[in-house]
């Protein structure tokens, strides 16, 4: 007979033990674990936030619903700074008007007022006043367009969780890719979905710097000799650099692959915007080639290069560790932040912050986060430069310069199966600022400029490299030194988000909206044998 203690621990057993029949079903399962037990897992869970405990998140300055404002009345500074600037630049298209002299100023002697009133359909400075506002028929036709891009500026700024700029993670070599068009690549490439069209315009201006690079010259490219945009020259181009950017046919893309083969360098000339693209939306492009790495170098004298050391790594009273880093990425690409600045309330009366007006030519961006492996190469490269080895497969490398002044160093380097160059709406056709043509008193086009592209287009073309080149322009003033590679068409990855200029809203362009490339002429040697059977060697 058992002992009352003995029944007491066998009572004791059967309840918080391993559950039996003796145990009653209405009772409930968790009841009968101790109440102060926690498991392994729950260590790493966040603990619930009390209800009387305010919210680390920000609230957003704008929702969605009331993203139409006014420029010059907009709750957002900066964009009140932009409405200052076109107020300046911006002339009437009224007042310019040949045919509606009527409507011309006496006062002002018939020369164009700037414009002073905003469109309440569209909410841009767009007429001088509200009577000639109204007597515009034309203005009709672009401003639904005008709009769209007022709401899409406001959104950037709104401080919403910009969930468009989460990047997907390495593509699995057995999907395969395909570069039809923005959807179907989003869908291969296993993108989070992108759910209205603004969100579709702000996605494809971040990437389509890398991934139109990427989509010329992979080998499930849309441009291909059956529609005609790739020439034969360009087959033997594209097929030398692939033979490095791919594996055999029947092998597994693996970055594994990659250790065997020499570096592919693209270089991007006259980089402007690009080269403040944060690494890891460059990093997309790598990730399109899984057995290849990559070194992209930006040269230009408006490369953005990173903050100083000295800015950035300030002593502070909060202590620091070894494996404190700053983030791999410019914030206003990410999907916690946006380019909402904290100090902004968004009330009228925050001070108006500078804005530099696109007029001829884009402005420098503002300098790039500095991260953990950035280094200074000016000893290097002779000229303000820096460069970061931000994975395995990915280096970037910036120098603000012109090209001319760096390319001695690579001149002896250069080899058509690994290099390629890209430019980026680099205004070839676009008259210099800087040059006049002494004979006729004109500036000259860009391409002939001595002071931009050029002595550059000359030594391009002798390394015999492909140049990608984006935005219908004048073809090189170089007649018959080059073989076209892709002839000249719409670019299926240019930018959707409209861009206005700021002296004339009626002006509005899509970056990279077409591409085209070229190659330095080669001229093969072929054999002919003369009557007497000797071999005589003759260019072609």
């Amino acid at each position: 007979m058992l002992s009352l203690a003995s029944r007491r621990a066998a009572r004791i057993l059967l309840v918080h033990g391993r559950p039996t029949r003796s145990v009653p079903r209405s009772i409930p399962r968790a009841s009968l674990a101790p109440t102060g037990s926690r498991t392994f897992l729950s260590l790493f869970k966040k603990k619930p936030r009390a209800a009387n405990e305010p919210s680390t998140e920000r609230a957003p300055l704008l929702s969605q619903d009331n993203l139409f404002h006014e420029f010059s009345k907009s709750p957002i500074p900066d964009i009140r700074a932009r409405a200052s600037a076109i107020r300046q630049l911006a002339p009437c298209p009224v007042c310019v008007d040949e045919d509606h002299g009527v409507h011309t100023h006496e006062d002002a002697k018939n020369e164009p007022k700037a414009v002073a009133f905003d469109c309440p359909d569209c909410g841009w400075p767009t007429h001088c006043s509200e009577d000639h506002w109204k007597a515009d028929k034309e203005h009709a036709k672009y401003c639904g367009r005008l709009r769209e891009v007022n709401e899409d500026e406001h959104d950037l700024w709104s401080g919403r969780k910009m969930t468009e700029f989460d990047m997907p993670g390495p593509h699995d070599f057995d999907a395969a890719l395909s570069f039809s068009n923005w959807d179907v690549f989003w869908y291969t490439r296993e993108f989070p979905s992108l759910n209205t069209d603004r969100s579709r315009r702000h996605t494809s201006k971040i990437l389509t710097y890398p991934i139109t690079i990427g989509s010329v010259l992979h080998q499930y490219s849309y441009l291909t000799t059956s529609n005609q945009r790739l020439t034969r020259e360009g087959s033997r181009s594209l097929a030398a650099l692939r033979t490095n950017l791919h594996v055999p046919l029947g092998t597994p893309e693996t970055p594994k692959a990659a250790e065997t083969k020499p570096q592919m360098r693209i270089f991007i000339l006259g980089a402007r915007a690009e080269s403040s693209l944060p690494p890891h939306v460059w990093e997309q492009l790598t990730m399109l080639f899984p057995s290849a790495m990559f070194h992209i170098y930006f040269i230009g004298p408006q490369v953005s290069l990173p903050r100083p050391a000295s800015e950035v790594y300030k002593p502070s009273s909060k202590p620091t560790t070894s494996s404190e880093q700053p983030a791999p990425a410019a914030k206003e690409y990410s999907s916690e932040t946006t380019q909402a600045s904290s100090e902004n309330t968004g009330g009228l009366t925050d001070p108006e912050p500078s804005y530099l007006p696109n007029v001829y030519e884009p402005p420098t961006p503002a300098p790039i986060p500095y991260l953990k492996r950035t280094r200074d190469s000016i000893q290097r490269y002779g000229v303000p430069s820096y460069t970061v080895p931000y994975t395995a497969a990915l280096t970037i490398t910036g120098m603000r310069a012109n090209y001319s002044e760096v390319h001695p160093q690579f001149a002896e380097t250069f080899d058509p199966y690994t290099d390629c160059f890209f430019m980026f709406s680099p205004g070839l056709g676009f008259p210099s600022q800087t040059s006049m043509d002494p004979e006729t008193g004109k500036p000259y086009l860009q391409v002939a400029s001595p002071t931009e592209w050029g002595p550059v287009m000359p030594q391009l073309l002798a390394t015999k490299c492909p140049i990608f080149i984006t935005v219908l322009s004048t073809a090189p003033g170089v007649a018959g030194e080059f073989d076209w590679i892709v002839t000249p068409g719409p670019n299926a990855f240019q930018s959707e988000k409209w861009e206005v200029a700021d002296f004339d809203p009626r002006v509005m362009v899509r970056t990279n909206w077409g591409v085209w490339g070229i190659r330095g002429k080669r001229r093969d040697v072929q054999e002919h044998r003369g009557w007497l059977g000797l071999s005589l060697g003759a260019p072609e």
